[in-house]
């Protein structure tokens, strides 16, 4: 069955077809080249932006896992105009400004488990790419110069729009745009190159003194890079206008061929229903979760499982939900760990462990229908426990069964988590925090309970209530 993929730019799930031209197996082709854009880094990234950041390391985890090769570039805005804004604030450089932002945002990656991408180009070093396409559109006569700044005139681009179905009479003739972003119901001309203004950094090049509009340095980035067509553009929703219609209109008329060929786009996310809102209460940061107790583990399970094409809706109960998702998991683990029964192994592992690869790549190479795919791993983990159950497992179908888990979640990233076994566990302390859990529980301090259960968690225990007692392991 062939990957297909939901592309903004056709309106359709299109095959992915690396390079342009059809191959007859997946390891002929070229590498998937993949943009991405990434975070302004001017403050924490939300659960929003991690949303999408979470689904680009999902979806190179699985071509991966696929048998393509990835060659992937995920951007870093450090200059623009709320970068710049946040620096005159603080009254700090701007390069020391977001140099402090993008190291948190790399500890808020690897705190969600997201593998580096192989660039990760910053706008500031990549300037004099975007005055090689600013000086090409001028020769060819799609900008202009108005009080020092360079704009593009977006009714000469006669495709202009099409990503985002745009009707080509909203478009205002002559009509400018200074600032970064803009409502698809005011579509005007968009600026390239933005004349200097007091206290603002800028840079003296070929064409004036200043600095660049957000636009040019995406189309820079991927052509400083990638130096063509690229296969896979991603973003987040709210990026297709006007963001990602600027940059194919500067990048084709630039260089006279396609941009991109596939363009990927990420839904919203709500947070209890709402769009997130600090005057709401509902605005998260990766950071304000963890600090919560909540595990960056469980909130990856919650932003992969979710299909990226569909308004996600993020609570604290799904929280707690994938806390309990995420221990079928790890009980399943400890129980092939234990199994220790010698002799042949049975003969219907090989067919099970097959049929859980062929029914998730089934569903995930349509249109990355991650959310039936995880259906058929939690049958898997059903199937399993249901064998170990009945001790119809070997030491050698264990071992098996672990391995299929290890490749699929190269893809998910959540199954093994590192760090899980925890020695020198003091166990009076887990025997007392259970109990100040259980007496949580019999005065109705639900809430307490099950912050208790998380810290446990993230210190690798395991909890198991039976009609007993409150047992507890070691997770491995």
């Amino acid at each position: 069955m062939a990957l297909r993929i939901y592309n903004t730019l056709t309106g359709s799930a299109d095959e992915l077809v690396p390079g342009g031209i059809k191959k007859e197996k997946i390891g002929d082709y070229p590498p998937v080249t993949i943009y991405s854009c990434g975070p302004t880094v001017y403050g924490y990234a939300h659960i929003g932006n991690f949303r999408t950041f979470v689904f680009n390391d999902f979806l190179r985890r699985y071509l991966k896992f696929r048998g393509f090769r990835v060659d992937h570039a995920m951007n870093i805005t450090d200059v623009d105009d709320k970068t710049i804004a946040g620096a005159v604030t603080e009254s700090i450089s701007l390069k020391e400004y977001t140099e402090r932002y993008t190291a948190i945002f790399q500890e808020d990656l690897t705190a969600l488990n997201i593998e580096p991408v192989e660039h990760t180009p910053k706008a500031t070093e990549s300037i004099g790419a975007m005055i090689e396409i600013i000086d090409l559109l001028v020769k060819k006569g799609y900008a202009y110069a108005m009080e020092g700044s360079l704009y593009f005139p977006v009714d000469r681009f006669k495709s202009y729009g099409r990503l985002s179905r745009l009707n080509s009479r909203e478009i205002k003739s002559g009509l400018r745009y200074d600032t970064d972003e803009y409502a698809k119901d005011d579509v005007r001309d968009f600026v390239l190159w933005k004349a200097p203004k007091e206290n603002e950094i800028y840079w003296d090049t070929p064409v004036g003194k200043g600095r660049p509009g957000w636009h040019i340095e995406c189309s820079a980035m991927i052509r400083k890079i990638f130096k063509t067509t690229i296969d896979i553009h991603t973003g987040g929703v709210d990026l297709i206008f006007p963001h990602h219609e600027n940059e194919i209109a500067q990048s084709e008329a630039a260089y006279g061929e396609q941009f991109v060929r596939h363009w990927i786009h990420v839904e919203h996310l709500l947070v209890n229903g709402s769009k997130m809102s600090k005057s709401l209460g509902n605005f998260y940061t990766l950071r304000d979760l963890l600090a919560k107790g909540y595990s960056a583990r469980s909130i990856r399970f919650l932003l992969v499982s979710a299909h990226y094409r569909k308004q996600f809706n993020f609570t604290i109960d799904g929280i707690s939900q994938a806390d309990q998702a995420l221990e079928r998991f790890d009980n399943l683990l400890i129980r092939l760990k234990e199994i220790k029964k010698e002799g042949a192994p049975n003969p219907h592992v090989p067919n099970l462990i097959d049929s859980i690869f062929a029914d998730f790549t089934g569903a995930v190479d349509d249109d990355l229908n991650i959310s039936r795919g995880m259906g058929m791993v939690f049958e898997f983990i059903h199937a399993v426990n249901t064998m170990i159950n009945d001790e119809k497992l070997t030491r050698m179908d264990a071992d098996s069964i672990m391995l299929a888990l290890k490749k699929i979640d190269a893809v998910l990233g959540f199954i093994f988590s590192e760090g899980s076994e925890k020695p020198g566990i003091d166990a009076a302390w887990v025997e007392s925090m259970i109990a100040e859990r259980l007496a949580a529980r019999n005065s109705k301090d639900y809430g307490r309970a099950d912050a208790i259960r998380r810290i446990l968690l993230e210190k690798g225990i395991i909890l198991e209530d039976t009609r007993e007692d409150t047992r507890w392991k070691i997770r491995n």
